[in-house]
Parts: C-alpha cells; sequence; structure tokens
C-alpha cells in the first residue's frame, strides 16, 4: 500500500510541476499582458466615475500589498499554478488509480481533457474567465455555481462514459446540462468599461492555456501510473 500511495504523490507531484510551468509561461506570454491593459482601463473608469470620498478610498486599497511587478509577481503566478496543478493531479491520480481499465500516457490525457470540461469549459460556457474591471455578480453566488457546475459535469462524465447501462448515461447527461438550465449568475446591470474584443481574448486565452494544462498533467500522470489491463 506505502509503494502505491508513494507512486501516486510522485506522480501527481511531477505532472503539477509540469502542468504549473506551462500554465504560468501561457499566463505570461498571453494573458499578462491583456490584465495590465485591463487594470488601466479600470483605473481610468474609477478615476472618472468615483468622488473625492471614493477616491481616496480607491487609493487607500490600491495601497494594499501585492507582488512587485517582475520576478516577484512571476514567482507568486509560478507558485501558485504548481500547487492548484498538484491539487489538481492528486485528484485525477487517484481516479486514475482506480480506474481498471488500460492505462497509459494516452488515456491519461483523454481523462486530462475530462478535466478540463468540468473545470473549466463548462463553467466557462456561463462564467467566462474574467478580467479586471468586468462586472460580474456577487462573488458568493459565482462560486457557488462554479463548484455545482464542475461537480455535475465530472458526475456526468462518468456516468456517459464509464456506465453502459441507458439510464445511467441519460443522468449523465442531464447531470450535464442541469447547472446551465438553471443559469450562471449575472449582475443586475449588465456593462463594464472593457472593450468586449479585449474580454473575449482574455476568456480564449485562458481556455487555451488551461486546455495545455489538463492535457499535460493527464498525460504525464498517465504515464507515471502506466499498467496494461
Amino acid at each position: 500500500m506505502s509503494a502505491v500511495i508513494t507512486r501516486l504523490l510522485g506522480a501527481a507531484l511531477a505532472a503539477g510541476i509540469v502542468a504549473g510551468l506551462i500554465a504560468s509561461l501561457g499566463q505570461s506570454m498571453r494573458l499578462t499582458p491583456l490584465i495590465l491593459v485591463a487594470e488601466q482601463f479600470e483605473a481610468e473608469a474609477q478615476g472618472e466615475q468615483a468622488s473625492e470620498t471614493q477616491a481616496a478610498s480607491v487609493h487607500d486599497h490600491a495601497q494594499a500589498w501585492q507582488p512587485e511587478e517582475g520576478i516577484e509577481r512571476t514567482a507568486y503566478t509560478v507558485l501558485s499554478n504548481v500547487l492548484v496543478g498538484t491539487g489538481f493531479a492528486l485528484l485525477l491520480c487517484g481516479c486514475l488509480t482506480l480506474y481498471r481499465g488500460r492505462l497509459d500516457g494516452a488515456r491519461g490525457v483523454v481523462w486530462g481533457l475530462a478535466g478540463f470540461a468540468a473545470f473549466s469549459l463548462a463553467p466557462a460556457l456561463g462564467l467566462p474567465p474574467e478580467l479586471p474591471g468586468s462586472a460580474a455578480a456577487e462573488l458568493g453566488a459565482r462560486q457557488a455555481w462554479w463548484l455545482s457546475t464542475a461537480v455535475a459535469t465530472a458526475i456526468g462524465l462518468a456516468f456517459l462514459f464509464l456506465q453502459k447501462r441507458t439510464i445511467w448515461r441519460i443522468l449523465g447527461a442531464v447531470a450535464i446540462a442541469a447547472p446551465h438550465l438553471v443559469g450562471a449568475p449575472h449582475p443586475a446591470i449588465p456593462g463594464d468599461a472593457l472593450p468586449a474584443e479585449l474580454a473575449a481574448q482574455f476568456a480564449m486565452g485562458s481556455l487555451v492555456i488551461s486546455a495545455a494544462f489538463w492535457i499535460a498533467l493527464g498525460g504525464i500522470s498517465g504515464f507515471a501510473l502506466r499498467r496494461q489491463h
């Protein structure tokens, strides 16, 4: 048992580090420039709309600690992505360990794509990745919808592809569709200061990077845990 746990932890750590580095590279090249532009739009909008009291509050908020631009910000981003990657890799490796079929890198990629569908693509259909300054609903409501959508999609995919009985596959399709039929929370007054093209570029870039992240997680995890049926 200890050998299995050691193997699982080693696979998860390797997958998490590589996937985290891939995500960090993609973010620095594609997303960070968009975020900086969005922050400029947000600052301009706040400057135009705020009263003197509100402006002072914004100034105080801006003085709160945050990583310095450059190496410090990059280091925190990489660390965060590696930690998130390792956490997701542990979850993925746990599922792969319980899987009874043939397992290798290619099948790991398939499982990684399932993770991408559950944790990135499905939630993004209702709540696309957002830039700073985007109009958004209350944070708690968005988090609850995101989590319920990810869980429902993961369960639905398991029923669709790991079960043979028709009833389970029907329930899987219903589970995947249910969060979108309910609908994601959105602000009462839509609209923000960001150009639609900028937001679209960020959403698409985020999904592409997330797909690469999950493919790396699945492929490395499957390769490290490979076995014959």
